[in-house]
């Protein structure tokens, strides 16, 4: 637990709350201030507002079926297609002309494709799979970087009625092959290469690896992304993904009708603390809750032009990259490349070009941004911008008043989102037509999310205590089960705070938090993201929060780590702003600033600067390095790192110290 032996610290956010500007709320999807109360007062009947935001091949009756709880069961007796929703009723509604996506590339190359053609590449690429003998509920692993190719492949698994599994481009051989041997999934999809920083990298070697130690035989389809770059060989069971659409041109595939508990797809965790998890998402639920929380927290209409800076790989890739803006009929931005090349105004000019209305990027990201400085975005008109987005890590309130400042001008409302590859779409945050921003704290929970702050024995604990953070009733996008089965489902994921068998399931989050007097909460991490000090167990977010508070730091990520002596002490990494010299007198006022927020206890050991932080391509802080670093261990799998020259850098640095 993350209570310190009963020394919390009141970690509620700073500043005072943030009303949305009368001119957001006056176009906002949701204003209505009592959506809150009606959503409890009609639950589960008030989830129907999503139902309806689809269209269904069978009307369901029922909007949830809860008789084999945790086994929550939504609009069970409905049937629909995912890829018909985000696809032809928008051609039928005429709006084929319209684009759906534009794509930026990391050479500067970019395309379009209009709901017209993306309907074409898609049912052309279904009628492929269908040659290779995919069948419905066969598993297609997909293993592309952020091309076109990659929404074409979802959509056109889910046409067919074939759950579809991205694997992260940047994960290695071994983590596709544990993926792919988990789900026994016979087909794959993949590329030459892409690249990366400029530099062509060789994909299809690393699929051909994993390849070699799978039990089962796996048909291979090969994008050529990178032609002369990278030549590359088919082998036997390999095909051309140009030559087998060449071959289908202008098919149509008749969408395959599902039952909303159908899966839609399977999800890996990224496995760091373990074997990875199957996590599996139903059609109906699923892409009911992505588009809703699409329309009522991120603001979507039909004629936006929307970006979500995650990867496709990532869940947060999959609901608001393609199912919720496709669902919806919007433009939905892809980028293939890096915040910072080829320079760091590259973000800046994307939206600037494209005239983006809504923008939902990392805090890893915006702290980056905020290090570099204000001339990249500067030398851009962002005035397009009406609404900003964050997901991944807390927010701290430093970066959320930079970014509302230097990239929103003070006037777009933002977005700070809590949810989690189970909960399959946002669950606590602001609505931004309705609700007050607090800097630093995600928000009250979305209508009808019961979400609670508990301790050990499931009850609530009070404002600004630390405690575990439950969801105590079901919602559309919840994940279904585990791949893996039923049984580490609900080992993992539920508990019963009582022996009652008629005690209700409670989703146990695996995150710590802080709710506030105004029942807004603030995210400190993961329950075991702390470090033991002498007895006294520190949230790692609660340190570095502290250190992001002071002037000059843009980036921190703290770890605990074990000296000579064998205790365990903390230490902090730290990257400063563009004009801020890192030394002796910086590190000093870290140190003070953390004594004075937490308390002695909590003084980093040393405070090691270094250009950059090692990052996943995801843009996730990858402390198990650092926790490596500091320790003197061996390193463990880099091969998630966008930036592994960076850990030399930090080795050398932690031993001059």
């Amino acid at each position: 637990m993350v209570d310190r032996n009963g020394q919390g610290r009141d970690v509620s956010p700073s500043g005072s709350p943030t009303r949305p500007p009368s001119s957001f709320v006056e176009q906002a999807n949701v204003t209505d201030e009592g959506i809150y109360e009606t959503f409890e007062d009609e639950w589960p009947e008030c989830w129907d507002r999503a139902g309806s935001l689809l269209e269904w091949d069978q009307e369901y009756e029922t909007i949830l079926d809860d008789s084999d709880a945790p086994f929550y069961r939504w609009f069970p007796d409905g049937k629909l297609n995912a890829s018909y929703n985000c696809l032809d009723r928008h051609l039928e509604a005429g709006r084929k002309n319209h684009a759906a996506i534009w794509w930026e590339g990391k050479r500067g190359e970019s395309e379009t494709y209009t709901y017209r053609e993306l309907f074409v590449a898609v049912n052309e690429f279904a009628a492929a799979l269908r040659e290779l003998g995919v069948e419905e509920d066969d598993v297609v692993t997909i293993y592309l970087p952020m091309i076109p190719e990659l929404p074409v492949a979802m959509l056109s698994c889910a046409r067919i009625g074939a759950p579809h599994s991205v694997v992260f481009a940047g994960l290695s051989a071994d983590a596709l092959a544990t993926r792919m041997e988990a789900a026994d999934s016979e087909y794959l999809l993949t590329c030459d290469g892409y690249y990366r920083r400029g530099d062509a990298f060789n994909q299809k070697s690393k699929a051909d690896n994993a390849l070699l130690s799978l039990s089962q035989d796996v048909s291979t389809v090969v994008v050529d992304r990178l032609g002369e770059d990278l030549p590359h060989v088919l082998g036997e069971n390999q095909y051309d993904y140009d030559d087998l659409t060449a071959a289908h041109e202008g098919e149509t595939v008749e969408p395959v009708t599902r039952d909303a508990e159908d899966m839609l797809f399977l999800m890996y965790t990224s496995g760091t603390t373990g074997e990875p998890k199957g996590v599996v998402h139903s059609t109906g639920g699923y892409l009911s809750y992505a588009a809703w929380t699409s329309h009522a927290v991120l603001d979507i209409k039909p004629d936006d032009t929307h970006w979500c800076s995650a990867d496709i790989g990532w869940i947060t890739g999959h609901s608001y990259i393609v199912y919720g803006p496709l669902a919806l009929g919007t433009t939905t931005v892809m980028y293939e490349g890096t915040p910072d090349y080829p320079d760091r105004d590259r973000l800046w000019e994307i939206v600037d070009r494209n005239a983006v209305d809504v923008f939902y990027t990392a805090p890893t990201a915006i702290q980056a941004f905020m290090k570099w400085g204000t001339e990249y975005p500067d030398r851009h008109d962002l005035t397009s911008l009406r609404l900003l987005g964050s997901v991944g890590e807390p927010l701290s309130p430093r970066p959320w008043r930079w970014y509302h400042e230097h990239i929103g001008g003070g006037e777009c409302p933002i977005v700070d989102t809590w949810w989690q590859t189970e909960t399959g779409g946002i669950a606590i945050t602001t609505l931004p037509g309705v609700s007050e921003m607090k800097p630093g704290a995600a928000g009250p929970p979305l209508p009808s999310i019961d979400a609670r702050v508990v301790d050990d024995d499931g009850a609530a604990v009070g404002p600004g205590e630390d405690g575990y953070l439950t969801i105590q009733t079901p919602w559309p996008g919840m994940a279904t089960t585990l791949y893996d089965g039923d049984d580490e489902f609900v080992e993992e994921y539920w508990r019963q705070f009582s022996e009652s068998e008629d005690d209700e399931w409670v989703y146990f989050s695996g995150d710590a938090a802080q709710v506030d007097e105004d029942g807004y909460v603030t995210i400190l991490g993961r329950v075991d993201d702390v470090i033991n000090v002498a007895g006294h167990r520190l949230s790692t977010m609660e340190i570095e929060s502290a250190i992001l508070d002071v002037d000059g730091v843009a980036e921190a990520a703290v770890v605990g780590g074990t000296s000579g002596a064998n205790r365990t002490d903390v230490y902090a990494y730290v990257s400063t702003e563009n004009d801020y010299e890192p030394g002796d007198a910086l590190s000093r006022t870290i140190v003070s600033t953390v004594e004075a927020a937490i308390g002695p206890i909590a003084r980093p050991e040393e405070v090691i600067f270094t250009s950059e932080l090692p990052k996943t391509r995801s843009g996730k802080i990858m402390r198990r390095l650092l926790e490596d670093i500091a320790s003197g261990d061996e390193l463990g799998d880099t091969s998630a790192l966008r930036n592994p020259e960076i850990v030399g850098e930090i080795q050398a640095a932690t031993r001059t110290e």
